[in-house]
């Protein structure tokens, strides 16, 4: 285990942080943020709830990973964001298709 912690080290010394890294975190952390922000609304009401803004911050989050991943050129990596992206946007066209006050409660 020692071992692979020192070459995941050395390994991430060797990354260059340049703009398309430090987009692809800002990608993730976006991605990230809709889970946080799920568990903080549901803590607050006491229930399970998926906030609308869970789906904005997919679709934010999805929308940049996909412009990361064609950079990177990671076909598994494109076809599992576009594949979201879809999702969200069709989830964001029922919460305004059928109002966001259903959604949120």
């Amino acid at each position: 285990m020692a071992e692979y912690l020192v070459n995941l080290l050395n390994h991430i010394k060797g990354i260059s942080f340049n703009g398309w890294v430090i987009f692809g975190f800002v990608g993730q952390f976006l991605f990230s943020m809709r889970f946080i922000l799920q568990w903080i609304h549901s803590e607050r009401v006491k229930k399970s709830v998926i906030p609308v803004a869970f789906w904005y911050f997919s679709l934010s989050g999805g929308i940049t990973l996909f412009i990361y991943a064609l950079h990177q050129q990671d076909p598994v990596f494109m076809f599992g964001q576009g594949l979201g992206i879809i999702i969200y946007l069709r989830n964001l066209y029922f919460v305004y298709k059928n109002g966001i006050k259903a959604t949120e409660s």
